[in-house]
Parts: C-alpha cells; sequence; structure tokens
C-alpha cells in the first residue's frame, strides 16, 4: 500500500517550502504537459526508489496568520488518524513556542512514526541551537533547511527506510478483487449511483453537498461481475474546504484513489467539466489508474440531435493530452446506463492488466517504426532496433534505441496512439521509455 505522509506544524516554520522541495523531484518529470491544474497541497515523491505520497496540511488552516491554537489542533489530530507518518516542522531560529509544545503533546500520544524536523538549520551555531528540541520528548530530530535543501537527504532516509518498494506489494495485489473507487466532486451523485446499483439504500444522499464523509467499501457481485465499490467523500476545491471535515474527505478520496484499480470519475452535467473535475482527473491518471468518465444528471440536460457527441467532445478537450478515455451518459435517476458503466469500468481494468507477447509486439511495432521513424535530431539518425512491454503493474513499455535521446515528445506521442490503436488500451495511463540499446 502507498504510504501517506503529512506535514504539520504551526504556521511560517517552512511546511510548504519543504512540501515544494519534496514534490519537485517528480513534479518536473510528471507534469511535463501544460495546462495540467496542479493541487498545491497534494502531491508524490520518491526517494531511493520508493514512492509515496505527500500532503501539506498547512494548506488546510483557515486564516493562516493569525491561527490560534484550536485549528491546529483539528489539523493535527486529522493527520493522525488518516496518514500513515508525520513529519513535524520546527524553525530553530524561534525556539521551542507554546504552540509546538501544544502540537508535541498530541504527537507524543501517537502510535504513528514522528519524524521532528528542525529548519533553517544552515550553520554551525544554529546546529547548537537545535538542541533546545529534545525537550519536545520527540526523541531524536533531524535538522534542515528547506530554503537550500541541505539536510533533507537525512530525512528522507529514515522516512523512506521501512517502505516496501513498489514490486514488494504488487504480489499481495493480485489475490484482492478489484477496487473501482467512484470519485468527483460534492453532489455529483455519486452515492446514488451506488444506491442504483445495489438496489438499497446503503448511503444516504441529500442534496446537501458533501454528505458522504468516509470511503465506502460495498462488494459488488451481480450480473457476473465481482468487484469492490469504494464510494468516497467528494473532493472539493481548496479554497471550500474550510471545516475540517472536509479536509478529511479530500484525504479520503486521495487514499480511494490511489488504492483503486479503476477510478470512476463522476461528473455533474448541469455543471459542465470544472477545474476540480479536472483535478481529480489528473489524480488518477497521475496514480496511473484506469479512468472511466461518467457524465451524470444527462436527464436534466436539454437534448438536440448532436448534444452527446459535442458534450463527450468538450470533456475530451478538457483532458487532453491523454483523451482516449471512455465518456458515458447517465442518470441515477431514471437508472439510464449504469450498467453499462459497470461494464466498461471491467473493460477498463482487462485493459489495465493486458500484457502482449515480446515476439507480438515486436512483429507489429517495428513494422510502424520502420514505415515511419523518428525523425533526424542534429542530422543524427535515430534507429529503433526492439521494445518489450515491462513487467509492471500498468502498461509500460521500453523501446531500445542507439541514441534514445534525441526522440522527441510528438514521436512519443506517436508510438502510444499506435499501440493504443491496436492493443486496446483505452481508459489506461501508458509509459513508453526510451533505452540504450
Amino acid at each position: 500500500m502507498n504510504t501517506i505522509v503529512a506535514i504539520v506544524g504551526r504556521p511560517n516554520v517552512g511546511k510548504s517550502t519543504l512540501f515544494n522541495r519534496l514534490v519537485q523531484r517528480r513534479e518536473a518529470i510528471v507534469d511535463s504537459v501544460s495546462g495540467v491544474t496542479r493541487d498545491r497541497h497534494y502531491g508524490k515523491s520518491d526517494w531511493n526508489g520508493k514512492e509515496f505520497s505527500l500532503i501539506d496540511t498547512g494548506g488546510y488552516v483557515t486564516g493562516s496568520d493569525d491561527v490560534f491554537e484550536g485549528e491546529i489542533r483539528k489539523q493535527v489530530e486529522l493527520a493522525l488518524e488518516e496518514c500513515d507518518k508525520i513529519v513535524f516542522v520546527v524553525d530553530v531560529t524561534q525556539g521551542i513556542t507554546p504552540l509546538d509544545d501544544a502540537v508535541a503533546k498530541l504527537l507524543r500520544k501517537s502510535k504513528k512514526p514522528i519524524y521532528l524536523a528542525v529548519n533553517k538549520v544552515d550553520n554551525s551555531m544554529r546546529e547548537e541551537d537545535a538542541y533546545e528540541f529534545y525537550n519536545l520528548g520527540l526523541g531524536e530530530y533531524y535538522s534542515f533547511s528547506a530554503i537550500n535543501g541541505s539536510g533533507t537527504g537525512e530525512l528522507l532516509d529514515a522516512l523512506v527506510e521501512d517502505m516496501a518498494a513498489p514490486e514488494e506489494f504488487e504480489e499481495d495485489a493480485k489475490e484482492e478483487l478489484p477496487r473501482f473507487a467512484v470519485v468527483g466532486r460534492p453532489n455529483a451523485g455519486k452515492s446514488s449511483f451506488i444506491n442504483a446499483l445495489i438496489g438499497e439504500e446503503r448511503n444516504i444522499v441529500t442534496n446537501v453537498a458533501g454528505t458522504t464523509r468516509d470511503a465506502i467499501d460495498t462488494e459488488y457481485t451481480r450480473f457476473g461481475f465481482k468487484f469492490n465499490l469504494v464510494d468516497t467523500a467528494g473532493i472539493r476545491k481548496k479554497s471550500k474546504v474550510s471545516e475540517d471535515l472536509e479536509f478529511y474527505s479530500v484525504m479520503r478520496a486521495v487514499r480511494a484513489i490511489e488504492h483503486c484499480d479503476v477510478a470512476i470519475l463522476m461528473i455533474d452535467a448541469t455543471r459542465g467539466f470544472e477545474a476540480q473535475d479536472q483535478n481529480i482527473f489528473w489524480l488518477a491518471e497521475k496514480n496511473r489508474k484506469g479512468i472511466v468518465v461518467l457524465v451524470n444528471k444527462w436527464d436534466l440536460v436539454d437534448k438536440e440531435t448532436n448534444t452527446m457527441k459535442e458534450f463527450e467532445a468538450y470533456v475530451k478537450r478538457e483532458i487532453a493530452p491523454f483523451t482516449d478515455v471512455p465518456v458515458i451518459f447517465t442518470s441515477t435517476v431514471t437508472k439510464q446506463r449504469l450498467l453499462k458503466a459497470i461494464e466498461t469500468a471491467v473493460e477498463v481494468f482487462e485493459n489495465k492488466k493486458r500484457r502482449i507477447p515480446t515476439s507480438k509486439l515486436n512483429e507489429t511495432m517495428l513494422e510502424i517504426i520502420q514505415q515511419y521513424g523518428p525523425p533526424a535530431v542534429k542530422g543524427k539518425f535515430v534507429k529503433i532496433k526492439y521494445c518489450m512491454q515491462l513487467p509492471t503493474h500498468t502498461p509500460q513499455f521500453a523501446f531500445f534505441a542507439n541514441l534514445p535521446q534525441y526522440v522527441r515528445e510528438p514521436y512519443r506521442r506517436y508510438l502510444e496512439n499506435k499501440l493504443r490503436e491496436i492493443y486496446d488500451f483505452s481508459g489506461v495511463p501508458l509509459t513508453i521509455y526510451f533505452r540504450q540499446k
């Protein structure tokens, strides 16, 4: 399972600077697509090949300057409940403040691993000042400087020490039922969708946004299908995450997406595809999950001949460049196309597991490459001799070439489109690597 790490501490100790430094390592690579809406307070980081998720709780406190103790207490309690590890940031230039003491008191009661990180230690004088933090009663501390990055390596080494490498937990995943998480903004109809499918009022439905607070699992065994359905609390814009329950819902939804196989993203047809929907889509894509987009409340839309086609084209423009995603128009009230939604999610799950034998892959792809090879760069010709699918739990392909560094993004896109055309990876993010042969 993916580890979730929360960064806590009072305002202005450098939590966000640390967060930005830790996620940068990946962000620059993962988000090379322009126009992606970034979520400021949630990111992925990896260190020594071990990946973990990072949540900066500072982004969830209202009125950040004059935060009163109560706000921070709530934030820390939630982080303790929902995260696997906690990094507690303090500031060496200010020493231990009453607020630090209050946070430490909460943390000491917890059974979760706590990493005390002393920020702004950028010279030997301050290194001596840091000894004072032993008084917080949290044991060892890690001194670092978030601004220039010194000392973050030791902190990261400690954080990932007992985390499993990705291959290790892949083995266990094979036994479980596939998990389909129903995600989306509040009040898009997620709980109604699940109630309609299982034919009982398992989840409370009201037209007040955000009724569902937790991620609820339901085993679904009908029409020859067998899987777990996860209903998540709606993910809401950061500015609206004022009450603690909202922060809780966001964390739950993040966790549900990380631990599912296919994310069923539900959007409200009457509101269109909003920035927050794009955020959730990007979150699922970034986690390499299968994705199905459900346009719900379709019964409330005034339709003409091409309304559906136009709406689908609009959704695809919003999620570009990853547009090979099924879009299904549903209504939980009239029960329109609900079964089709489930069938599609199962197909996407099968696509995600698809393995292509190396001989077959080379036969088809090398012929395509021969017809249209990578363009020459600076007078150098790139020759691709061999390709294979990597033994990973999401489809990843390696193409071996004499000069892999000269293969440009448009050509990578071209190969991805060909793979999708021939082998049907609808709804599944693909990763393509070019390597030295």
